[in-house]
């Protein structure tokens, strides 16, 4: 027989986990970099960009369209990094609550 109130149980069990999970992304931080070092960017587990660090060797007026490029090539490698690891967080919060099902990600289903 199919037991209702014991499956509205996993349910809520499983939204209180994935609401920790995300919460805790927020504790991820990752750091890109480019230009050999010269430009790092670093984000958290929510893709929100936290801080930038430039040399001081890069901060002239004719190197100005060099600096924005490396700044975008470093946070986009600092935001592709959090993405894997939030949804690996993501993952090990709902392992073994969820039946394997191929195709079908957690971690876009609670995606803000």
């Amino acid at each position: 027989m199919f037991d209702m109130m014991n499956m509205m149980s996993k349910v809520k069990e499983m939204q209180e986990k994935m609401k920790a999970a995300q919460e805790s992304l927020a504790e991820i931080i990752v750091e890109g970099e480019s230009g050999a070092g010269m430009v790092k960017a670093k984000v958290n587990g929510k893709k929100e960009l936290i801080s930038i660090d430039i040399d001081s060797a890069l901060l002239k007026e004719e190197d100005k369209e060099m600096v924005q490029d490396l700044i975008v090539a470093a946070t986009n490698k600092a935001l592709t990094e959090a993405d894997i690891q939030s949804k690996e967080k993501l993952k090990e919060s709902t392992e073994g609550m969820m039946p394997n099902i191929p195709g079908f990600d957690m971690g876009t289903m609670f995606n803000a």
